[in-house]
């Protein structure tokens, strides 16, 4: 009896967590079990907190306080009572999340089939046929034996890498679960769970969550591959029919001087395809291939059906200039307004498009524009926009930012995201597109989503079976909504690329001073019980891997005590306290130093020598690659991570008299373009000098047939948009592309997570056995088909 009170003790939880589930349909299941431990499982008390919670706007209707006591003794046949009535109250005509419900008679192909499913589910529980969300009762034994089963099951035949999946399971939890096999029955699983050391009860229901996660995501499946049969299937019928009228060619109002590609004009019918079935979508051709322009003549194709807008372009500030350039090339005929400005300018713009003094099809603006003040904010809120078109629409890849949750309130009937990188670090940030672009769809599964796709990936040759069918899974829930198109599919015309690796020995100063680095952050490490610093750690050493005056080193305290001293000669300082000014230098890095002493005429005597300057591993590699590349008449786009870096290689590139310009965060959107211009025109300028975050993004530097990466990105894919600044539709000559990297320093390391990273991409994108292209290929291949392209 002793033995089998936790799984009572369970028992009796997961049905109070049932009733709260039954009370607060709109809730997760999880949050209402954390209100149930809060308040020890007193049920009446959790109740009490949760409809406070509602009263303060939560927008879930609940029971009046005056039934609470009958509803608590009410019987498992009145809850299934309440359960039918639940599809009228989502019938409502309200907005849900600032976003347009469908009209009744207009339902996207994903509805009819999610709404068959919750009446199947119905009629289910109607018959008493088990589910596992129904409530623990004397009914449910044979749910509660099936469900038993899978969790023996699970627990018994589990890799440890799914184990840890198990929410609050560890590594060595894992181990000691493997370690108890068999269970050969339900009592001894309890058993061997409450009676060893480290382990609890907890890892049962734990391990009934993740099950439960894995059935969702499963439906979740089915119902994407539906909605992929049926594009499929229309766009066949397309082809069958010789188009009957319905395939789009370029819009008339379009420029007629230019014309799309013709894979351009695939992904132009594949987002009228999607717009026509109610879908929204991820257009994620790699970078190069004219993501802009395809949004553009979208746009063209709804104002020629009547949609006139409004429509909403939100972009990062770097390519604001490029979509204004393009929108006005492309497709004059738009009127397009563009929010930007200083806060009082789009106070302005925000009074003449409340007051419908402007007319406009288009309002293009920036992330920050979008969302920096409640006003800006509530603008986007208000304004009733057909389409949101989101440019770089990997900046929304983590759900759980300010940023995205901010974006998800704009009022938009659709939505459609560009991004050349849709997959970087994990699965969970491709899930977070695909919820921000069907939040409808997918956003009452987020927390599933987020357990079941959050962990890290590894390598094909490390990937657990497991691993690999979940790489499997999120490319079966994408399929339907994204488009990606590699340049060497649809440009056979395009020059390669080719990707060259560096390794660079540091000079004999540089890398004794990185060893004496390295060991100092070891005891640092090894002294300390935290990690929290094990990001500045592979910062401190990625500068060193770079150059040595990004630190301080050569500016000993001795120098710097007699420096500050000499500063209180200068007029600026003759009134300062020498301990402040030291205070201030000790901070400071050995370029920072210099230039300090080169700006005060009383320390000039202590700037650095040039050959000090030059004294970098990585220099000297440059010297020669640069040098090579200017006798082959060859330009070049040279990228670093730090804007300290690019001061030093300013310094280093006058030294060898190579003309260059420079554009980083610091230069002025208006600036941008100007010096783009200048570089694409001016064969003189021998170097573009570029911060990769600044100018990594929407640019087009097809001029130069050479990029170089001084020092590599810990996301590869901001690196990969670096490299296709050059390597993109109108470029003439083989681009290459060489990184920079430290032998035998972290940089190294770096070197092949990226890789890894580049790896999730491909087996993402890659198509599966038997199959053509990328994702989704059978769609593009059938459209082109349909196309005659």
């Amino acid at each position: 009896l002793d033995e089998s009170e936790p799984q009572r003790q369970w028992e009796r939880q997961e049905m109070l967590v049932k009733k709260l589930q039954n009370t607060f349909p709109g809730l997760d299941k999880e949050e209402l079990r954390d209100v149930l431990q809060e308040h020890n499982w007193v049920f009446h008390e959790a109740l009490e907190a949760l409809r406070v919670f509602a009263e303060d706007g939560d927008g879930v209707e609940f029971p009046p306080k005056n039934e609470a006591s009958d509803w608590t003794e009410a019987s498992t046949k009145s809850r299934i009572d309440e359960c039918k009535e639940k599809p009228k109250q989502k019938s409502s005509g309200k907005e849900q999340n600032g976003f347009w419900k469908k009209d009744k008679g207009k339902k996207s192909i994903w509805s009819t089939k999610r709404e068959t499913e919750d009446l199947e589910n119905e009629s289910a529980s109607e018959d008493g046929g088990s589910s596992l969300d129904e409530d623990y009762s004397s009914g449910d034994e044979v749910m509660e034996d099936g469900y038993k089963a899978k969790i023996l099951s699970f627990l018994q035949d589990a890799s440890p890498s799914e184990l840890t999946l198990i929410p609050q399971c560890s590594q060595k939890k894992a181990q000691k679960i493997i370690a108890l096999r068999p269970f050969n029955s339900w009592e001894a699983l309890f058993t061997k769970m409450t009676k060893t050391t480290g382990l609890s009860e907890d890892i049962i229901w734990n391990c009934k969550t993740l099950l439960k996660e894995r059935d969702v995501v499963l439906k979740l499946m089915n119902k994407c591959e539906d909605i992929s049969k049926k594009l499929t299937k229309q766009v066949t019928r397309i082809t069958e029919d010789g188009g009957c009228g319905w395939n789009i060619e370029q819009p008339s109002i379009l420029n007629q001087s230019l014309e799309l590609k013709p894979y351009q004009k695939i992904g132009l019918n594949w987002l009228a395809l999607l717009h026509k079935h109610g879908l929204n979508g991820i257009l994620a051709d790699e970078m190069g291939l004219g993501k802009t322009i395809q949004a553009i003549a979208f746009l063209a194709y709804l104002y020629q059906e009547d949609n006139r807008g409004p429509h909403l372009i939100v972009v990062p500030a770097s390519t604001l200039d490029n979509w204004i350039r393009e929108v006005h090339l492309w497709c004059p005929e738009l009127n397009v307004l563009f929010y930007y400005g200083s806060q009082e300018d789009r106070k302005h713009l925000r009074v003449d498009i409340n007051n419908k003094v402007v007319d406009f099809n288009v309002i293009v603006t920036t992330y920050n524009c979008a969302i920096s003040s409640s006003d800006d904010r509530g603008l986007f809120r208000r304004l009733k926009l057909n389409y949101a078109i989101f440019d770089e629409g990997h900046m929304l890849k983590n759900m759980s930012s300010v940023r995205y949750q901010h974006l998800m309130t704009i009022n938009a009937k659709n939505r459609l995201l560009l991004t050349g990188t849709p997959v970087q670090n994990n699965l969970l940030e491709l899930m977070s597109l695909l919820n921000f672009v069907m939040p409808h769809m997918f956003s009452s599964s987020t927390s599933e989503i987020r357990r079941m796709f959050s962990s890290k990936t590894k390598s094909a040759e490390e990937q657990s079976v497991y691993e690999k069918e979940r790489i499997a899974h999120a490319k079966q829930i994408i399929k339907p909504f994204i488009l990606r198109r590699v340049k060497d599919e649809v440009l056979k015309q395009l020059p390669p690329k080719k990707d060259l690796v560096e390794l660079c020995a540091m000079s004999e100063k540089q890398e004794q001073l990185y060893c004496d680095l390295l060991n100092k952050l070891k005891k640092t490490i090894d002294s300390s019980e935290k990690n929290s610093d094990m990001g500045n750690v592979m910062m401190q050493l990625r500068k060193m891997a770079n150059h040595p005056l990004l630190h301080r080193q050569h500016y000993t305290a001795d120098k710097l005590r007699t420096m500050s001293t000499l500063m209180l000669k200068e007029p600026t300082h003759c009134d300062a306290n020498p301990d402040l000014i030291f205070e201030d230098m000790t901070v400071m890095t050995d370029f920072e130093l210099h230039l300090l002493c080169k700006q005060y005429s009383h320390v000039n005597d202590f700037k650095l020598d040039m050959d000090q300057i030059l004294d970098s591993g990585k220099f000297r590699a440059l010297e020669r690659i640069l040098s090579d590349l200017k006798e082959k008449g060859d330009r070049v786009v040279l990228f670093s991570q730090f804007t300290m870096m690019l001061d030093i290689l300013e310094v280093f590139l006058k030294h060898w008299q190579h003309k260059y310009i420079r554009l980083d965060g610091k230069t002025q959107i208006s600036d941008r373009i100007h010096l783009i211009d200048q570089f694409n025109t001016d064969m003189g300028i021998f170097v573009f000098l570029l911060s990769t975050k600044a100018g990594g993004l929407g640019i087009n530097l097809t001029s130069a047939n050479v990029v170089i990466l001084h020092d590599i990105d810990c996301n590869p894919y901001n690196d990969k948009q670096a490299e296709d600044r050059c390597h993109r539709v109108g470029q003439t000559r083989e681009v290459k592309v060489i990184k920079l990297i430290s032998k035998g320093t972290i940089e190294e390391s770096m070197l092949k997570i990226s890789q890894q990273k580049l790896k999730l991409e491909q087996d993402m994108t890659a198509a599966d056995s038997g199959e053509e292209g990328t994702i989704p290929a059978d769609i593009a291949t059938l459209l082109k088909a349909s196309l005659g392209l």
